[in-house]
């Protein structure tokens, strides 16, 4: 039986993950979990799994949870102090760290340098801190990337020599707005970028898909997972069937396909390196007929050059772009910026940044809380 501490229940990612549980209860029991503000859904979830501690992050609804819970045995904790605890539970392994942006850094970071195993679905995790990561992931503990995308790398790489690869292929669907002009794009609203045509994710994620930012952020996890030095490409696949690829250096391909359910790689990485039966359907290529590639469109999808251009800065520049991208994405959400100004925004953020070195947590902290003060004050300048 394997204990599992999962960060993040409420959301996607945290819901999937219960439910891979909830199918193969005699594989994995949930020790302990956190979650951020739905407390109803958190409480439905805790009744049924079962885990011996939890933490809500946000103190004012303690209470409504005690209430909610009163007639089970759990301990009950708040905020990033409850979160550690979840992260360094005792009785865990593995740790699925699904909590939203960079408040992942510091429980991710915790439950390695406890020796877990870490299932990593915060990118941003090694988008911000990845140099730090792998220092402590290094002989202490397996990082198991569950995007997708990074969950197929790892699957075609399974026997092969990381020095054999000639290059990885990201793909991406293009979002919703990948047919659409740039003309078209400046008047996007809310609704619509909030609807993806193929996966069902957070709000956040799914904006970041919409400006393909989510690629970008892909674009640097992937380096630090595969190394630095891997020649790295994004290609757009509207099916979303082949989840990523890598060239060989006798040019041979291997890819990973499958159906678009999140499932699918949670599954991966809590057997990792082995394989559970999964009563999802399976993947109809017939019925599908074909699938397509294009060029992404850099002009249009300004934010993957942005996060490329972030990397070969380096220091403390991949903090700033991912603060920066946070703070940004929510003012869309809130409807207090246009859905061009994201991508305008953040450049603006990266230009007036003076990089630092990163050589430790609070390095990292501190350019992540200079990106956010900066891009509140570029809101309020510009709107």
């Amino acid at each position: 039986m394997k204990m599992i501490s999962l960060l993040g229940s409420t959301g996607s990612i945290g819901v999937n993950t219960l439910d891979v549980v909830r199918q193969n209860r005699n594989r994995f029991s949930v020790s302990a979990m956190a979650a951020g503000n739905n407390v109803e859904l958190f409480a439905q979830q805790v009744k049924e799994f079962k885990p011996s501690l939890i933490s809500v992050f946000n103190l004012s609804k303690v209470s409504l949870l005690k209430e909610l819970l009163q007639d089970e045995d759990v301990e009950i904790l708040c905020g990033e102090e409850g979160s550690l605890k979840v992260a360094t539970h005792p009785e865990s392994s593995l740790v699925v760290s699904a909590i939203v942006g960079s408040a992942g850094l510091v429980p991710s970071l915790a439950a390695i340098q406890s020796g877990k195993d870490l299932a990593l679905a915060n990118k941003e995790t090694l988008v911000i801190a990845g140099e730090l990561v792998l220092r402590e992931t290094n002989g202490k503990a397996n990082l198991i990337p569950i995007d997708s995308e990074h969950s197929a790398i790892l699957q075609a790489l399974n026997g092969e020599k990381k020095e054999l690869i000639k290059k990885i292929v990201l793909t991406g669907s293009g979002g919703p707005f990948r047919t659409f002009t740039k003309e078209q794009m400046r008047n996007v609203t809310v609704k619509e970028a909030l609807n993806h045509p193929n996966w069902k994710m957070g709000a956040k994620i799914t904006i970041d898909s919409a400006t393909m930012m989510n690629k970008g952020l892909e674009y640097i996890e992937a380096k630090w997972l595969f190394g630095l030095d891997t020649c790295v490409e994004i290609i757009v696949h509207p099916q979303s069937i082949i989840h990523s690829m890598i060239e060989f250096v006798d040019t041979s391909i291997i890819a990973q396909l499958g159906i678009p359910d999140m499932r699918v790689p949670i599954a991966y990485a809590l057997t990792y390196p082995d394989r559970i039966e999964c009563t999802l359907p399976s993947l109809d290529l017939a019925a599908i007929k074909q699938l397509t590639f294009e060029e992404p469109d850099y002009e249009k999808f300004p934010c993957i050059k942005l996060a490329q251009e972030a990397l070969e800065a380096g220091h403390s520049m991949p903090a700033v772009l991912n603060a920066a991208n946070e703070v940004a994405v929510q003012a869309f959400l809130d409807e207090k910026i246009p859905f061009k100004d994201i991508s305008e925004i953040i450049r603006m953020a990266m230009n007036n940044h003076k990089s630092h070195n990163i050589d430790s947590l609070e390095d990292v902290l501190l350019a992540d809380r200079w990106a956010r003060k900066e891009v509140k004050k570029l809101i309020t300048v510009i709107h």
